[in-house]
């Protein structure tokens, strides 16, 4: 049965943003796969704001969301598989999802075809991602 993360974070992206709120994504930076502009992780996580007006050619499918971001004043391409999808909320309340990690099925190609490296740290040994310290506070949707 396939994950039901990217369909989760689909359907609260389309709610937050609904709300005339904010979305923010919760990434672990480590994860293979995930390209994200160097430095701007703390801890192995990134927090990226996936607003409509923060962000151009918004893609989201079942393997990973990809847009492009400007990071002080620069234009990058981003790529993060779903696995590595740690929550979506919304800034201004908090409210949201935070998801458990789930390491990358074997065989699964982490790079979308074409790209160079990843952005982020490298993951190691290859094997489960570490866990990234810290959890965001987040209010439990009702």
């Amino acid at each position: 049965m396939n994950s039901s993360r990217p369909y989760l974070v689909r359907a609260l992206y389309e709610w937050i943003v609904d709300n005339n709120c904010t979305p923010h994504l919760l990434v672990n930076a480590e994860h293979a796969g995930v390209r994200v502009p160097p430095g701007y992780a703390n801890d192995g996580q990134i927090v990226l704001n996936v607003s409509p007006s923060a962000v151009r050619h918004l893609h989201m499918d079942n393997e990973a969301v990809s847009f492009e971001g400007r990071f002080g004043g620069v234009a990058h391409s981003l790529y993060i598989p779903s696995a590595a999808v740690m929550a979506i909320y919304a800034r201004e309340n908090g409210q949201g999802m935070v998801f458990d990690l789930e390491p990358p099925l074997p065989g699964d190609d982490p790079e979308p075809e074409g790209d160079g490296p990843s952005g982020g740290e490298p993951s190691g040994s290859g094997g489960e991602p570490s866990r990234p310290s810290g959890r965001p506070s987040l209010k439990v949707v009702k």
